[in-house]
């Protein structure tokens, strides 16, 4: 039985399963400013109506320690909670237990960074806050082992879990996405959502950086959507070769709007529906 996470409040409030239309969380990578999270997040509600925005705080696993990391916990959430008081569910990462509980005051959702997911005091102090938790799949970890994670957060009592799909390591510098994996994790009844920009990220690639390829985001969000999932994570920035982090890998600001309707519409054809 396919489990619904929801997220938000009112009209805001989104609701993601493997069965229900699908889901879009989307935002920059990191907070350059609170303009910039504003102007971004205005800008993908009115493409996207409903839908969860997603911005980090701190990028604690930068390839290098020269790299901007972000605001920091307090003023990183103080801009996200603006975020949240216009009517849009906001998820965040989370990289140390102790960010747990002032995150779950701020965000709709916690979410655990792929390096982290087999944390198990992270995942547990996410758990305990009552809010839904994301966990990005490792790119060392198999589909049919991920659920290891999601008991760790579901031993606090917590069955608010996401389960997401960001590729896995193949050889240096690459990943690759393995589409059977989805319909494996999707067996667990946990909503599935695929991470379509991290899916295209080269690690490492471009030196003290990490490359991209922005080309292929479309084809695997078109073939993960085709499996039956319950969302699409797409970062996104209005210029990528200005982006503070991952710009490589970012789907352009102008060009998200073809490409939720094409998602949108092969999700109803999949799940037997109208969009």
């Amino acid at each position: 039985m396919n489990r619904v996470v929801s997220v938000g409040t009112g009209q805001a409030s989104v609701s993601l399963s493997n069965d229900l239309p699908i889901t879009f969380i989307a935002g920059p990578c990191v907070i350059e400013s609170e303009e910039h999270v504003l102007m971004i997040a205005a800008a993908l509600h009115q493409t996207l109506g409903a839908f969860v925005f997603k911005a980090s705080f701190d990028k604690a696993n930068r390839s290098s320690v020269n790299s901007y990391r972000g605001p920091g916990l307090q003023e990183g959430l103080r801009i996200l909670r603006k975020v949240r008081d216009i009517g849009i569910p906001v998820l965040t990462d989370i990289h140390e237990p102790g960010q747990a509980e002032p995150a779950a005051e701020v965000a709709d959702v916690l979410q655990i960074p792929a390096f982290l997911c087999r944390q198990t005091d992270l995942l547990v102090e996410a758990g305990k806050t009552g809010r839904a938790v994301n966990i990005k799949k490792g790119q060392f970890v198999s589909p049919a082992d991920f659920i290891l994670a999601a008991e760790k957060v579901a031993s606090t009592g917590n069955e608010e879990i996401i389960l997401t799909e960001r590729g896995s390591s193949f050889g240096y510098n690459n990943l690759v996405v393995d589409m059977r994996g989805l319909s494996i994790m999707a067996r667990t009844g946990y909503p599935v959502v695929f991470d379509a920009t991290h899916s295209v990220q080269l690690p490492g690639a471009s030196g003290a950086v990490s490359g991209g390829q922005p080309e292929f985001i479309e084809p695997l969000a078109r073939a993960a959507a085709a499996v039956g999932i319950a969302g699409i994570f797409v970062e996104v920035h209005e210029a990528p070769q200005r982006a503070l982090s991952d710009g490589a890998n970012a789907l352009r600001l102008d060009l998200v709007t073809g490409f939720a309707s094409r998602i949108r519409k092969l999700d109803g054809l999949v799940k037997n529906f109208s969009n």
